[in-house]
């Protein structure tokens, strides 16, 4: 096989000669084979070359249709050979990396069209996987413990004998348990709970098998946002432990829908504490011989964490619209936060002494020392209230302690933006009334690239925008009214966005209050895997899809998708602690933080609408707001395609 699609000439440029390949595959191959020439295209084939040439940092904002993906995947794979080392695509959801990836997704037709074979391999997020240990708990169980004994009998047979001359593959996708619904799903995954570093099993586990996969692509990897910044955050810390980062060495970096790396980076840089984790560990030393003063400190902690805990569950309040719980911070929790890091503090005084007389097994001793060391880093921001946000969250085993260092843009500047490749954030919407200064500034990025380039579809003939007229300023009862009346006039044939899953529950139990609705086929998220729950909706042409994560990213072409409802404006939750910490530190809170947030998630919802030249439909904006404030009706209907205008009254 050749190493390049084309004859390279070593006397020239290589990026050059890849332009001039690039060049004739949208202007001559692809158009030969049925594709059309599109101007959008090439001229973003020019921008990004520029971008890999220099290695530089670019903003490509291109419309729907322009065919971005095909540009930035032909230069990936181009640059890649060249460089020797693998490009990764970062893809902000996992639907996202199935349209990549799919037998006929982006990657499959340029394989096909062009008679290329392209290398590319997925790196799944460690929780898109079955976690061995989880998985016995729950067979062992009392929820649903069938449903998890058949789970467990249909693992490879490696998993279970120890023999010699076998062969291991991965297994354990979360792809390959489709009707399981996220509940289910949940209480059988990797979490970050998991202690990988002792777990018996970890060589035949099916996400480190993956990673013996992934490793060896020679041209893509393709993972999540959350994903790479979680091989960002671990880098350092995986080197000290004598472990591989989890991602290889790479040329380039393309984030597609760019728009949500900093979401996925605050995931990723957060510190999570939660005290059945630090109770499970630290009495792992009680099982050797230590010394009695140890012994005496490690009941202490103990106490300290279950009793710090308590505090903060009591001072814990839900955040409507997030999974988030707001804490109330006062002068006795942090009297119980700083007691609990002086006694970690006179334990890891101990363990020094401990070491010495090697009673201690050192494997187990380093993991709770790491562990250890990562509560102190955490709970020693608490000193300096401005350098964190911190929040709670509440899962079937407990409290977790969830908390953000103020340096996420730091990191990214560090630990990404200087790392001298070629980085391309791909989006149809990366910019707020023609500036990229949100995007580029909520991730620290100071020097780079931009362009925008417009769909060439003729949305003026295409789509329509409503906003519906309220008797009683909008409430849930009249939303609910007026979805169904749009649902039955389209026949199903619907995308309801939602801003949060509280939202979307509420909707789904109200349903049995409308008989109309009665015969109708809905789909929620989080009902079972998400590729098969949106496989399942394209497929079942009236039938109707709700979802609140899926406002990017979603591709269904043709009259399965004719309408998208979008439930209210998409601002970010007015009390989560990560906007409220971004409001504080704005002149302008509502102009820098919560409008640009809710224009770029609304004009990203709308696009989700015409995905081909032949598709029609509606979007319906359910939201008094419209009507309430004209500043916001003016923002709104600049969101809009040339030719399309914000309806007012209509639905």
């Amino acid at each position: 096989m050749n190493r390049y699609p084309f004859a390279y000439e070593p006397s020239r440029p290589f990026l050059a000669q890849a332009g001039e390949w690039i060049g004739d595959v949208f202007y001559d191959i692809l158009p030969e084979q049925g594709f059309e020439v599109r101007d959008e295209q090439i001229y973003m084939a020019f921008q990004l070359e520029r971008a890999f040439a220099e290695k530089r940092t670019i903003l490509a904002e291109a419309g729907v249709g322009t065919g971005k993906t095909l540009v930035y995947l032909l230069y990936a794979v181009c640059y890649a050979r060249y460089m020797r080392k693998p490009a990764v695509i970062a893809c902000a959801d996992e639907s996202l990396i199935e349209q990549l990836v799919k037998p006929e997704g982006d990657i499959a037709k340029l394989s096909k069209h062009l008679n290329l074979e392209i290398d590319a391999r997925l790196a799944k997020s460690p929780d898109q996987y079955v976690c061995l240990m989880k998985l016995d708990e729950a067979r062992m169980g009392h929820v649903e413990p069938e449903l998890y004994r058949a789970v467990y009998e249909e693992l490879p047979d490696f998993v279970h004998a120890y023999e010699g001359l076998q062969s291991f593959h991965a297994y354990g996708d979360r792809k390959n348990y489709p009707l399981l619904s996220d509940e289910q799903w949940n209480r059988m995954n990797w979490d970050p709970f998991q202690d990988c570093f002792a777990c018996e099993r970890r060589h035949r586990c099916g996400q480190t098998l993956s990673r013996d996969s992934y490793r060896k692509s020679a041209d893509l990897i393709v993972c999540s946002h959350d994903f790479y910044m979680e091989h960002v955050w671990t880098f350092e810390s995986r080197k000290r432990e004598g472990q591989l980062p989890l991602l290889p060495d790479h040329c380039a970096v393309v984030f597609d829908e760019g728009h949500l790396l900093e979401s996925a980076a605050q995931e990723a840089l957060t510190y999570t504490l939660k005290h059945v984790v630090f109770e499970e560990l630290i009495t792992r030393l009680l099982k050797g011989e230590i010394r009695e003063s140890l012994a005496v400190r490690i009941d202490e902690a103990i106490e300290q964490s279950e009793l710090m805990f308590t505090r903060l569950e009591e001072l814990s309040t839900v955040i409507p619209g997030s999974g988030r719980r707001r804490i109330l911070m006062n002068e006795q929790l942090l009297d119980d936060i700083h007691r609990f890091r002086d006694i970690l503090s006179s334990i890891e005084e101990e363990l020094v002494f401990e070491s010495e007389l090697f009673t201690l097994n050192m494997y187990q001793l380093r993991i709770v020392e790491e562990h250890l060391e990562m509560m102190q880093k955490a709970l020693a921001l608490f000193k300096h209230p401005q350098t964190f946000v911190c929040w709670a969250t509440e899962s079937i085993n407990g409290l977790s302690l969830v908390i953000l260092p103020r340096t996420v843009k730091e990191v990214l500047r560090e630990r990404v933006f200087s790392l001298n490749i070629p980085i391309i954030f791909s989006s149809a919407t990366l910019s707020v009334d023609d500036s990229f200064d949100y995007v580029a500034g909520s991730m620290g990025i100071e020097d780079y690239l931009s362009f925008s380039v417009p769909s060439p579809y003729d949305y003026a003939h295409a789509m329509k925008v409503t906003a519906p007229v309220w008797k009683h300023r909008g409430t849930f009862s009249e939303k609910m009214k007026t979805t169904v009346r749009l649902l039955e006039r389209s026949g199903g044939r619907a995308l309801i966005l939602f801003s949060g899953a509280e939202e979307m529950d509420r909707f789904r139990r109200e349903l049995i209050h409308y008989p109309e609705c009665a015969g109708m086929r809905f789909g929620f998220e989080g009902q079972r895997e998400i590729s098969h729950l949106i496989s399942a909706f394209q497929q079942d042409e009236e039938s109707i899809l709700c979802a609140y994560s899926l406002w990017e990213g979603l591709d269904v072409p043709g009259p399965s998708l004719s309408n998208v409802i979008i439930w209210g404006m998409p601002f970010p939750p007015e009390q989560d602690p990560v906007f409220a910490a971004k409001r504080a530190s704005s002149a302008s809170p509502y102009e820098e933080v919560d409008l640009p947030y809710m224009l770029l998630r609304l004009k990203q919802g709308m696009g989700r609408l015409i995905r081909t030249r032949q598709d029609r439909g509606t979007v319906a904006i359910l939201s008094e707001q419209l009507y309430e404030q004209p500043l916001l009706r003016e923002k709104v209907g600049g969101l809009l395609p040339e030719g399309v205008e914000l309806n007012m009254g209509e639905d």
